[in-house]
């Protein structure tokens, strides 16, 4: 069977081929960059191109994307072409060819401001359920191709499953005080509590889904490290995690203390990965226990594979002002 795998310049594409060569899997990559992973190069906005790379294939993973990076440098009608009409285009060329699964990477930025309690409100429980209520014209355009790939499911019957990934990305925060307050390391250490996935485990994630997606027809997952945290611990998060985070690890504060780490006062939201681990027979591997065990050991978090792709960045250019410019 083989796999094309769109968006393979990237941070999550380049990991999913890099597994693939080394499981000796038949794959293409694509992306409209070069890159060492990428065998085909081109839009997947122009559907001539879509069509010629879709000969042979049996299995799509989607994870070209204009992302929230991007909102500021690009216009509304890029998002739309790129995350829309790039979407659909892979849809329908997938439904000609009689492809066996189709894999679409989402985000959990779809859910917008519904992640995002009021003050003296408890932290947000992130499920499948929640309704998504997109801020930016990522999410909206994401939440968009969502609706196509469950329109075509349901009219010709392709198998889909879309995975509403949580961060991977290497790069500094976007927030100016997170940056100021927090180390990078630190930082996303942390996120594995509640909002973050290792790539190598994001990985596993999609190929399990590619061989899921013929039986289960239709799915969308939250795919994030497991979290520690219950429903009960929502309104003490958002007013004491550290109280919260000492109580289930008790020598979490003098691990991070030796490397001159913090623990966020509070944290806003959980993502719970539960119907991903029971449908698609996911064990992340990477959690907060594992990034303390590390920390024991004087070892870096990250996997392997997270450590071999690096980072990769969004933008030609460098901007003073954080890893890439905000909108305002």
């Amino acid at each position: 069977m083989s796999i094309l795998v769109t968006g393979s310049a990237g941070h999550l594409g380049e990991a999913i081929m890099r597994t693939l060569r080394a499981q000796g899997t038949a794959a293409q990559g694509l992306d409209i960059k070069p890159s060492d992973y990428t065998t085909l190069v081109g839009d997947i906005a122009d559907r001539e191109f879509v069509k010629k790379a879709m000969t042979g294939i049996k299995a799509v993973i989607h994870t070209a994307t204009l992302h929230k990076p991007h909102v500021a440098t690009h216009s509304k009608q890029d998002f739309v072409d790129t995350n829309i009409t790039g979407t659909l285009n892979l849809l329908e060329e997938a439904v000609l060819q009689a492809v066996s699964s189709f894999v679409f990477t989402s985000t959990t930025s779809t859910f917008g401001a519904a992640m995002n309690p009021a003050p003296g409100e408890p932290a947000a429980w992130i499920t499948e359920e929640v309704h998504p209520l997109p801020k930016n014209i990522y999410s909206v355009t994401k939440l968009s191709a969502e609706s196509l790939c469950e329109l075509i499911h349901r009219k010709t019957g392709l198998p889909v499953l879309i995975l509403r990934t949580s961060r991977f990305f290497p790069e500094d925060d976007d927030n100016a005080d997170t940056r100021q307050r927090y180390s990078t390391p630190n930082v996303q250490a942390l996120e594995m509590l509640y909002r973050r996935v290792d790539v190598a485990d994001a990985v596993t994630a999609h190929l399990l889904a590619t061989k899921k997606a013929a039986s289960i027809g239709f799915g969308k997952y939250i795919i994030s490290a497991t979290t520690p945290f219950t429903q009960e611990h929502l309104a003490r998060l958002h007013t004491d995690a550290p109280g919260v985070i000492q109580a289930l690890y008790p020598d979490c504060e003098a691990l991070f203390e030796a490397n001159g780490w913090n623990i966020f006062p509070e944290i806003d939201r959980v993502y719970v990965n539960e119907q991903a681990r029971n449908a698609l027979g996911w064990q992340p591997e990477y959690d907060f226990c594992h990034v303390l065990d590390c920390l024991r050991e004087g070892k870096d978090f990250r996997s392997e594979l997270a450590r071999a792709i690096g980072s990769k960045g969004y933008h030609e250019v460098e901007f003073e002002d954080g890893p890439f410019p905000v909108e305002g």
